[in-house]
């Protein structure tokens, strides 16, 4: 009789759950998109490791996700597959001391406040989830290091942390060690010519790298193609 019992109440549970399953609405698929190209004040001395020296503004775009504003971003966009992209943030930042003087109608944090455009980390963007990552490529120098995309690698100059080495690099979005760290020559913040680096060059078959250092030789390297690492979440992931 038990057995029966249960064979009879598997279909019922089964029936159940589909019928509950088919009362959840789907969930909305999330909008990310590139606003218009706005010019914002910019200069070295605002951000000391990122400008040229004739650069007087920046040109930005508001990464919007579902409408809303969620970071602000600089620079050609790289798609990394057909949901996933990468580029690169750029900073609003505060750039008050505490000393500054008030002025003489106006409150003393509001008045001390002054804001400079900065030039910030690459960024991963999921357009199906709205997923929004900072991507942390070793070595990576926001004002040395001049990013060449192919697939989901990314080659670049980078300086180590000492900040007196420059490194050949080649990183990999979803690996922590680099693909490639290679070094290239010593550095010195204090003397070294800008752009420190050309964009590296890639070639596909057979894969390989070509770095080109201001003041030396180029270097280049082959690589071993491997498949993508990338992780990218399911279509249920939450925001």
């Amino acid at each position: 009789m038990l057995f029966h019992f249960r064979n009879a109440l598997v279909p019922a549970i089964l029936a159940a759950s589909l019928a509950v399953a088919a009362m959840v609405p789907p969930k909305k698929p999330h909008v990310v998109a590139l606003g218009a190209v706005r010019q914002v004040p910019y200069s070295k001395a605002g951000d000391p490791a990122g400008a040229a020296p004739e650069e007087t503004s920046l040109k930005t775009r508001a990464l919007l996700v579902d409408g809303r504003v969620s970071e602000w971003t600089t620079g050609e966009v790289h798609d990394i597959t057909d949901r996933s992209f990468a580029v690169r943030r750029a900073l609003r930042i505060n750039d008050s001391l505490p000393g500054d003087a008030a002025g003489a109608n106006k409150p003393a944090a509001k008045a001390a406040e002054h804001w400079v455009w900065q030039r910030g980390p690459w960024l991963l963007v999921d357009r199906m989830t709205g997923h929004v990552t900072a991507l942390k490529l070793p070595d990576y120098d926001p004002g040395v290091s001049q990013v060449a995309w192919f697939r989901d690698y990314a080659a670049y100059c980078g300086v180590t942390a000492t900040g007196k080495s420059l490194y050949a690099v080649v990183a990999q979005v979803g690996v922590r060690r680099a693909l490639l760290a290679k070094k290239l020559a010593a550095y010195d913040a204090e003397s070294a010519a800008w752009p420190v680096c050309a964009p590296p060059e890639w070639q596909r078959e057979p894969l390989k790298i070509t770095f080109h250092p201001m003041g030396r030789d180029a270097a280049s390297f082959d690589l071993v193609g491997g498949s993508a690492r990338l992780v990218e979440d399911g279509d249920d992931a939450e925001p």
